[in-house]
């Protein structure tokens, strides 16, 4: 009657596999922290953009009489935000944090007769 549907072939399995493991290789070289003054900085660029878009697509539609590109507008200006916030680039990575050494004595190596009871008045 009609014609059976085939299996998906190999080939194609393997090369969606190696594409996947392509991608993962190269978004997982990228480092992903940021530290805080650069999550600050991204912010404030990420809300100036998304304002300043606002502003020129309202006052481009507004003369051109055309809501459309007060739309456009301002998703040109979410997306490119979005370009240039999202990834942590190096701009928001020079403050890094430091952290406290590793000690190595805790308080589980003591005895609970060594340590002391906090009391609460």
């Amino acid at each position: 009657m009609g014609q059976e549907l085939k299996p998906l072939t190999t080939t194609f399995q393997y090369e969606a596999t190696s594409v996947a493991s392509t991608m993962l290789d190269v978004f997982g070289s990228n480092p992903t922290q940021m530290d805080y003054k650069g999550q600050k900085l991204s912010e404030q660029i990420f809300q100036g953009i998304i304002l300043v878009s606002a502003v020129v697509g309202f006052i481009y539609g507004y003369m051109a009489e055309q809501f459309g590109w007060t739309v456009y507008i301002v998703m040109a200006g979410f997306a490119l935000s979005c370009l240039l916030t999202l990834p942590s680039w190096p701009m928001y990575r020079h403050n890094p944090l430091k952290w406290l050494p590793v000690q190595e004595l805790g308080t589980e190596d003591k005895k609970p007769a060594e340590r002391e009871l906090k009391r609460h008045t």
